[in-house]
């Protein structure tokens, strides 16, 4: 069991693939892209799933999802899900994705072992697209979307972030657009892991703004407070069912007190939260020959130091060094 000092118990593992990515998002990187990990650092298959095979076997992990970076970049990523897929306990797996490379990848991750997919999509239009990620692919993001649904990686979910004077108005359109094509629409505010540290707290879009907005168009009943149990989004029915919508408000409306996540980076660092500064060497003890027993033994005195919140809510809050495509949403 992953267990920290204030009761709170791991069983959702967030896996970092790569800090690659092929999109350029104005709130996660500088057009010129990062630095990218040496191909070294980066864990390998074999470390990848016998971590996980620790987590979900002597640490209580029930759920792992796969990040980046862009994880569709990850070479041999079907053949990782399905070995993954053949552990036991099998956990639930889910991957969180930009959505290019889906089209081609969605039914060999289902027939591999995936469960889900999230996929981020923050605009309908294709000019809005273009100027938010530095990259003209919005068709290839929609055929990505359509083929996950197509294959059964359901429920789909999308994950959006509204930008000041340039996505702000489209949260009605993208929540009809949600309900029509059955996608599970996530909003999420926008958090301080860009690498430009250009964040700023009162130029956000804040959960606020996004339930004000959605609500000129649609009626939104809250879901009662059992139902959301350690999820980060609170979510709202829409016109009475089915559909839902979800607000993922980490800065304005923090869940810290639920929190239930553990995080792994494409180079073995152990992040108990996504806000922190510090980080625990896993991949140090696996090239040293270090038993599964002491893997976990670090991974649990790791978890025991969590903090209590991620400290946004605090004027003297730092930004991690590390932005979001190094650490992995």
């Amino acid at each position: 069991m992953l267990i920290d000092t204030y009761g709170r118990v791991a069983t959702d593992l967030r896996v970092s693939l790569t800090d690659r990515c092929n999109l350029r998002c104005t709130y996660c990187m500088p057009e010129e892209g990062l630095q990218w990990l040496a191909k070294p650092d980066l864990l390998t298959d074999d470390e990848i799933v016998r971590l996980i095979g620790i987590a979900v076997s002597s640490l209580g992990i029930e759920e792992v999802r796969f990040t980046g970076g862009e994880p569709l970049l990850r070479p041999g990523l079907v053949g990782l899900v399905e070995r993954v897929a053949a552990l036991t306990p099998r956990p639930q797996m889910s991957l969180t994705t930009n959505g290019i490379g889906l089209r081609r990848t969605a039914a060999a991750l289902k027939t591999a072992g995936l469960d889900r997919v999230n996929v981020s999509l923050d605009t309908l239009r294709p000019d809005v697209f273009k100027a938010l990620t530095r990259r003209d692919r919005h068709q290839d993001v929609l055929d990505g979307l359509r083929a996950a649904h197509e294959a059964g990686l359901t429920p789909v979910k999308v994950n959006s972030v509204l930008m000041p004077g340039l996505n702000d108005d489209e949260a009605p359109d993208l929540l009809a657009w949600a309900v029509r094509h059955e996608y599970e629409l996530r909003f999420i505010e926008q958090m301080p892991l860009d690498a430009q540290h250009g964040w700023k707290r009162e130029g956000m879009v804040t959960a606020g703004d996004i339930l004000a907005s959605l609500r000129t168009r649609f009626e939104l009943t809250a879901e009662g407070a059992g139902e959301r149990g350690s999820a980060p989004a609170e979510r709202w029915i829409v016109d009475g069912g089915p559909h839902r919508v979800g607000v993922i408000a980490s800065v304005t409306r923090p869940f810290c007190a639920a929190c239930d996540r553990t995080r792994l980076t494409a180079d073995g660092q152990i992040r108990t939260c996504l806000f922190a500064t510090e980080e625990t060497d896993l991949r140090e003890a696996l090239r040293s020959g270090a038993a599964d027993e002491e893997i976990a033994r670090i991974w649990r005195l790791a978890m025991w130091g969590k903090k209590a919140g991620s400290g946004l809510d605090d004027p003297s809050f730092l930004q991690p060094e590390r932005p979001m495509s190094a650490i992995g949403g």
